[in-house]
Parts: C-alpha cells; sequence; structure tokens
C-alpha cells in the first residue's frame, strides 16, 4: 500500500485512538499504541474494544496492500479476540502476520504484547476480499480499509 492510501486509510477512529503503524505489507503489519487514560475502561486497563480493533485495522491494512491494487476492497468479516493479561501503561504493541490469502477472504493471526513482550491478547480475524463498486455511501466503494464496513 503506498504512503498516500496509507495516510487516507489512517485518518478516522486509528488517527483518534493514536495508533502509529510501523511496518504495513500484505504479509506482515506492526503497530504501536501509546497507553493515555482516555483508552482505559473503569478498572484503569487498556479496553478490549480497543485491542480488538487494533487487529481489525492491521488485517485490513494488510489485506488491502494487495488487494486495492487489483480493484478490490478490504472488510472485516469475523474478529476473534482473547485477552489474556491486561495492559495498563506503556504501550501496546500488535503484530499481524497473514495465515491464508484467498480470492474472497485472507486470515490473519494478531499478537497484541505490552512493553515486556508479554502476550495480552490474541486475534484472528478473517477479512473478506469484494470488488470496489462506484457510487455513494453505503457502497463498497465507499470503505476504508480498518474501518469494519
Amino acid at each position: 500500500m503506498d504512503r498516500e492510501a496509507l495516510s487516507r486509510a489512517h485518518q478516522g477512529f486509528d488517527a483518534l485512538i493514536g495508533l502509529e503503524i510501523v511496518r504495513c505489507g500484505d504479509e506482515l503489519v506492526l503497530a504501536k499504541l501509546p497507553v493515555r487514560d482516555a483508552l482505559k475502561q473503569p478498572l484503569g486497563l487498556v479496553h478490549g474494544g480497543v485491542l480488538a480493533s487494533i487487529a481489525e485495522t492491521l488485517a485490513s491494512l494488510g489485506t488491502a496492500a494487495a488487494v486495492m491494487p487489483e480493484g478490490n476492497v478490504p472488510m472485516g468479516q469475523s474478529n476473534q479476540t482473547s485477552f489474556l493479561r491486561p495492559i495498563v501503561g506503556g504501550a501496546v504493541h500488535a503484530r499481524a502476520q497473514r495465515r491464508h490469502r484467498g480470492a474472497t477472504t485472507w486470515i490473519w493471526d494478531v499478537e497484541i504484547t505490552d512493553d515486556d513482550g508479554r502476550l495480552c491478547a490474541l486475534s484472528r480475524m478473517t477479512i473478506a476480499v469484494r470488488p470496489i463498486r462506484s457510487g455513494g455511501a453505503g457502497s463498497a466503494g465507499s470503505a476504508t480499509p480498518g474501518s469494519g464496513s
């Protein structure tokens, strides 16, 4: 994915939470997110929804790197995230590894760790690959990688 496309894809929710994409390719995506209070649930832990959304963003961006130049768009289809240990400070580190590259679906495994390298969450992402349709809001062509729609 070129820098311009990555920048456009990274303007919504990902920018809001402060997600930094460290590396983006069609086999491996790396990201980092500094922890701040706005990302925590009432008990002081990084909210599980933040971790699940990071997984979806990385898998969508990695898929987009290959399929958008071919006239297709990635869309989150399934997100199965298991939370293993809390993250309360420092930074969230995420590593998405592609496991399957199909014509209509891609599968990614995402590991989320803390600053000490401890595994904190695991996600299995399925990303649908669909043709880009021209049209207005609600069409596949209006979807942004990582948007989940």
